[in-house]
């Protein structure tokens, strides 16, 4: 055989095989226009089963004057903090007596700052400065019955609190309630390609891409509330913690049959 025939021979067979391969690759994949792309949002509402609740109890000592040896009373620290030690231990037996279990109640550090407030103005017209120690602990409350919350917040105010800074609504399962999520945006998404396609007069094949246009969002839902207002309302207030709403997003495309 000669070099120009080897050659030729050689060439064609290379020929042959592309033509070949790009056959089989186009039977294999059909042509972006041949396919239906879907994309769906939806938001799915769902009612919370659990709570948690954060109070803070505080105490003060009396004000005096600002000097630069001490700007505190030992003894009156001392007694203010026997008064919010004795008030904190009150509030956890009343909320444990109302029904609320002894680990689902977390009795935060004691917390101590000087607070300045200003004094009397004299007849010079000066005025001094006080200073006053402020003593605080937070009570954060998990509640895992989401009925014992009217108890729990009544049990609260009697109790004294000097602070409720709202109520954090939250699911006991938060994976199966975005996985239901995530379903509703793709059943939305089969279903506007079902229209779409009776519509058009065309069949759907099958899927050939799939992924979330947004990842299902879950935020708890605050609600905010403040004792000395509960206190003022007098008539037992309602409560009632609504939805929370989780968004997903997906795109869907479909081959196209004719």
């Amino acid at each position: 055989m000669t070099p120009s025939r080897h050659l030729s021979l050689i060439l064609g067979t290379l020929l042959l095989g592309t033509l070949m391969a790009t056959g089989a690759q186009a039977h294999e994949d059909k042509p972006q226009d041949s396919r239906l792309h879907i994309q769906a949002q939806t938001t799915l509402e769902v009612v919370p089963d659990r709570a948690t609740l954060n109070a803070r109890l505080w105490e003060r000592t009396p004000a005096i004057a600002v000097r630069d040896d001490t700007q505190t009373d030992p003894k009156a620290l001392r007694e203010a903090r026997e008064r919010l030690e004795t008030r904190t231990g009150e509030l956890i037996r009343t909320l444990e007596e109302a029904g609320l279990e002894s680990e689902s109640i977390r009795a935060g550090s004691l917390s101590v700052r000087p607070e300045h407030i200003p004094g009397q103005r004299r007849d010079n017209g000066e005025q001094d400065n006080l200073v006053r120690t402020h003593l605080e602990r937070p009570v954060t409350l998990a509640i895992e019955d989401i009925e014992q919350l009217p108890t729990i917040l009544d049990a609260l105010t009697q109790a004294g609190v000097n602070a409720l800074d709202g109520v954090e609504y939250d699911l006991s399962d938060r994976d199966a309630a975005i996985d239901r999520a995530l379903a509703q945006a793709l059943e939305k998404a089969r279903h506007k390609a079902e229209l779409m396609a009776d519509t058009l007069d065309v069949s759907l094949g099958k899927v050939v891409h799939v992924r979330e246009s947004q990842a299902p969002i879950f935020t708890p839902r605050m609600m905010a509330m403040h004792a000395d207002a509960m206190e003022s309302q007098g008539a037992a207030p309602e409560y009632r913690p609504g939805k929370i709403s989780i968004d997903a997003g997906v795109e869907v495309s479909w081959e196209i049959e004719n």
